[in-house]
């Protein structure tokens, strides 16, 4: 199934540290300019992006600051896993 289509440039960053959450965290979400401005904070740290309209939708609906609600943690933690092996990948090279 295709991803619903986005009015505008939407994007949200979630921050997951193992040994203080519990669950990842929204901690930025934005529209258009703001979120061209997460994306870029983003590259700039080399961070992964992963473009999943769905993914966005639902994680724009979670209070900036908030945990992630326990039905969004199949998609996170595929997510999680892909940057872990990237960042072991990259640290093997």
């Amino acid at each position: 199934m295709a991803d619903p289509p986005l009015p505008r440039r939407v994007a949200a960053a979630l921050r997951y540290r193992q040994e203080a959450d519990r669950a990842p965290r929204v901690v930025a979400t934005g529209r258009g300019v703001v979120a061209d401005r997460i994306l870029a904070l983003a590259a700039e740290h080399g961070v992964e992006v992963r473009p999943d309209g769905a993914l966005v939708q639902l994680l724009l609906q979670v209070p900036v600051g908030q945990e992630i609600p326990a039905e969004f943690y199949g998609v996170v933690a595929e997510i999680l896993v892909a940057i872990y092996r990237a960042e072991r990948e990259a640290a093997g090279r």
